[in-house]
């Protein structure tokens, strides 16, 4: 059997993503962060595209640079954490990052706070103003008018025509989650360890509601 090409699939992929946002003026550093963005996530999404945007436009509204210590809420799992993780460095791994499954497509940013609340900005997806982009519109309400076979082009030519013009923003405050302390201890169920506070009664979250395996002989 042939084997792909895949660094080809890619190049033609990024000569295609930066063409077009070459035609809509796209600035250059916005640019490398979009095709580091696409790379991360495998293929440039339209949330993903949408994303960047949003992050972008965060970081300009704190007035901060992503080299600082920022902390992010993404509102969904789909494609909107990846833009925190690339361009905010937001990452599930340095827990600065937390998704909250509410199904929106938003983001909250803020900077390092000592205090127990702090000023962030909260950028979302501004139903009203899609209206001016139909193609983004039909592709965001999940309509099955949108066949992603056809439309796939309109719909990043819009995205990067529309760029923040489908965005709005909000000042609001957020809780700061203090590093907790803990201790080690050992789940009786299992014998592996896990923090204190992540036991549920006297079992570990895999022993528990969280189970989400079992033992294969």
């Amino acid at each position: 059997m042939p084997r792909i090409n895949m660094t080809g699939k890619h190049d033609d992929q990024e000569r295609k993503l930066k063409s077009v946002m070459d035609t809509h003026h796209i600035s250059p550093q916005l640019q490398d962060q979009i095709q580091e963005l696409t790379a991360f996530h495998t293929y440039p999404a339209p949330g993903v595209l949408i994303g960047a945007f949003m992050v972008d436009y965060a970081l300009e509204l704190l007035g901060m640079s992503p080299d600082l210590k920022l902390y992010g809420v993404c509102e969904t799992p789909k494609c909107l954490p990846d833009a925190l993780q690339v361009m905010a460095h937001c990452t599930t791994g340095n827990n600065r990052l937390r998704v909250v499954p509410i199904g929106k497509f938003a983001i909250t940013l803020n900077g390092h706070s000592d205090t127990e609340t702090t000023e962030a900005v909260r950028v979302y997806v501004d139903l009203a103003k899609l209206k001016t982009y139909p193609v983004i519109d039909t592709w965001y309400a999940n309509s099955p008018a949108y066949d992603k076979h056809t439309m796939k082009d309109k719909l990043q030519d819009e995205i990067f025509k529309a760029g923040r013009a489908i965005l709005a923003s909000e000042k609001v405050r957020v809780k700061v989650t203090p590093k907790k302390k803990w201790k080690s201890v050992t789940c009786p169920g299992c014998g592996e360890t896990v923090p204190d506070y992540l036991i549920e009664g006297d079992h570990c979250g895999a022993c528990g509601s969280m189970k989400y395996y079992e033992r294969s002989s």
